[in-house]
């Protein structure tokens, strides 16, 4: 009888991931009608499913309909899907070899990194001066700050590079300027958030516990890189690519469950295997990683889903309006106008510089991720998180729009001032 239970309940988990999909679907179609990138309305759909049911049609029939364990099913795959797409997305913080001059990519980096940072030390001052507890919660002042700041300075490199790609920018001055820039930042980005989640630690015995987690971690992540890099493992790659990309994807998703079980967030787990893949695209195991990612991303929807019914239906009442536009407007603030400056700082003309400040305000998935990391390790609170998600949907979406602005304004798309920047070694 058990055995027939779980099988029931595997299946009543298999069903409802499908309905997920096809929301997912839906959102991308609806996305795409409405000009945006797909992601946003994948997002979207995502976040609001579960709250709408629950607002339609009550908890409890939400329960009914996806009851205790089978939405623990459901967040287990999850949180499997978010370590195996982060192992890609890790993987790929890195520059090409025909990236822009470093000097112009450190100056929009600067802008598009520090500004957001300071407005993130004024939300988390703002949330501490109206005396909204429901926002701050009880994590250790440092770590709270920190992880705000993080959270406001984080431009989503996958949005970021597939609005370049739609829009044919991809190999223009602001495309290339914006998207290094983004990488450094995320790069960077991940080491605040590590800070952050160990500031996070209540005493002293979490702090060890956090500093073991991340010196497992960081072992696990050298063991499977200096792995990679063994005559057998590149022949496996070469041979094996599926059964490579298996082990992989379940080595990550140990190191990273492993790191959770002894009191860090899985996030960086995975964070930490994909930047220890050597990083050589031509290599043996650059398929197997390929497919990791692609796996991990099939599965996101799941993630947005249960973030939405953890964090949108727990935050939406405790959560204030001024919180949300104060977010909203710090957030716009803090990027535009700080990649704006970088870009100008680096000799770029003010049509390109507008162009990288609107750039830099994608934040998308990347975002998520971050705020999940927060929320999980107990530093972010829900109404916050919930502030902070509606943030990062609705400049990433304005990201499309105000670039038609700047287009109709000059009347053009490209023009001199979006000539492929130079590279290292010359111009492209």
């Amino acid at each position: 009888m058990d055995a027939l239970n779980l099988l029931l309940r595997f299946a009543h988990a298999v069903a409802a991931l499908a309905v997920v999909l096809l929301l997912a679907a839906l959102g991308r179609e609806l996305a795409r009608r409405l000009r945006q990138p797909e992601v946003i309305g994948e997002i979207t759909m995502g976040l609001l499913a579960g709250p709408l049911v629950i607002v339609a049609l009550g908890r409890s029939t939400f329960d009914l309909l996806l009851p205790g364990p089978v939405f623990d099913l459901i967040k287990l795959a999850a949180e499997a899907g978010l370590v195996l797409f982060l192992v890609g997305l890790a993987h790929k913080l890195r520059l090409g070899p025909n990236r822009p001059p470093q000097r112009a990519t450190a100056w929009v980096a600067f802008g598009s990194l520090v500004p957001p940072l300071l407005t993130g030390l004024l939300l988390s001052g703002w949330v501490l001066v109206s005396g909204d507890s429901a926002a701050r919660g009880s994590a250790p002042l440092p770590a709270f700050v920190l992880m705000i700041a993080v959270s406001m300075s984080i431009t989503a490199v996958p949005v970021l590079a597939r609005i370049l790609a739609d829009r044919g920018m991809s190999e223009s001055t602001a495309g290339r300027l914006a998207l290094a820039a983004a990488v450094v930042i995320d790069a960077l980005g991940w080491l605040l958030l590590t800070v952050a989640v160990s500031l996070g630690a209540k005493d002293f015995a979490d702090s060890l516990a956090s500093v073991r987690a991340l010196l497992t971690g960081v072992l696990c992540a050298l063991v499977i890189r200096y792995g990679l890099r063994t005559r057998f493992a590149r022949s496996v790659c070469e041979r094996l690519p599926r059964t490579v990309a298996v082990v992989l994807g379940a080595a990550a998703i140990a190191v990273a469950l492993t790191m959770e079980h002894m009191g860090m967030t899985a996030i960086l787990g995975a964070a930490l295997v994909g930047l220890a893949i050597p990083g050589d695209e031509k290599a043996p195991w650059a398929r197997a990683v390929a497919t990791v990612s692609r796996a991990g991303r099939a599965l996101a929807p799941a993630f947005f889903v249960v973030t939405g019914v953890t964090v949108l239906a727990e935050g939406f009442a405790a959560t204030s309006w001024l919180l949300i536009v104060v977010a909203l407007v710090l957030g716009t603030l803090g990027k535009t106008v700080g990649g704006y400056l970088g870009a100008r700082w680096a000799g770029q003309p003010r049509g390109t510089a507008r162009r990288i400040g609107v750039l830099m305000n994608t934040r998308g998935l990347t975002e998520l991720i971050v705020l999940q990391a927060g929320l999980s390790s107990g530093i972010l609170t829900a109404p916050l998180v919930l502030a902070l998600v509606v943030m990062a949907l609705a400049t990433t979406a304005m990201t499309g729009p105000l670039l038609n602005l700047l287009d109709r304004r000059t009347g053009r798309s490209t023009g001199p001032e979006e000539i492929p920047v130079a590279t290292e070694s010359g111009t492209r």
